[in-house]
């Protein structure tokens, strides 16, 4: 499903149900999906850099192709790690274009670095994912410590369930992202199966 035609639909199948923006990976498809919509458009890309952890928005180039692509929001890697690009350049250069920006968060910290750095919005994009096992749980403390610094919070990560998302709002989250439970059925797929085959495994042991 990896191409601009199937994005777009995804989109707009979105939008119909009730979305009110969209966040978009790629230059390319941002693209394609402000040829279809004027709702508002949280870009990125997505890199795998040989010298650095950062997978978001790491280069200025990539901050430039998403603002000309027609992005209204630019996320980037907020964490505290190696990077190619000082995340303060990111910034004035999202700034300089007359977007906004998005600071992709894993911790508390790297939000008050962000902040401090003059970014918009910080997300829990990235929490639990620098270190340590793929979370599964939306990570809740982290947006109610964000709400203390800013109102400009959006929960990312693990927002699986409708009720998820209320929670998330009930932590203080402005807006909220949902990733996966919309775009990746293959995943939605893997979740039923795995519940499915715990009660098969505990319906096999309890048989005579």
């Amino acid at each position: 499903m990896d191409e601009a035609s199937i994005v777009v639909a995804f989109a707009l199948a979105a939008l119909a149900g009730g979305a009110q923006g969209l966040r978009i990976e790629s230059a390319e498809y941002v693209r394609a999906v402000r040829s279809a919509t004027a709702a508002p458009i949280i870009g990125l890309v997505k890199r795998d850099l040989a010298d650095s952890p950062v997978r978001i928005t790491p280069w200025i180039d990539d901050v430039n192709a998403l603002a000309e692509a027609g992005a209204d929001i630019i996320a980037y890697d907020a964490t505290l790690r190696k990077r190619p690009v000082a995340t303060a350049d990111l910034i004035a250069r999202i700034h300089s274009h007359g977007k906004i920006t998005m600071a992709d968060c894993a911790t508390i910290d790297d939000a008050r670095e962000a902040l401090a750095e003059g970014a918009d919005i910080v997300g829990s994009t990235l929490a639990g994912y620098t270190e340590g096992p793929e979370p599964t749980e939306p990570d809740l403390a982290l947006v109610r410590s964000m709400r203390l610094l800013t109102p400009n919070v959006i929960a990312e990560g693990c927002i699986r369930l409708p009720g998820d998302a209320r929670e998330a709002l009930a932590a203080g989250a402005h807006a909220v992202v949902v990733g996966s439970a919309i775009t990746r059925p293959e995943h939605i797929t893997s979740w039923f199966r795995t519940e499915m085959d715990r009660q098969y495994a505990v319906t096999e042991s309890a048989a005579p």
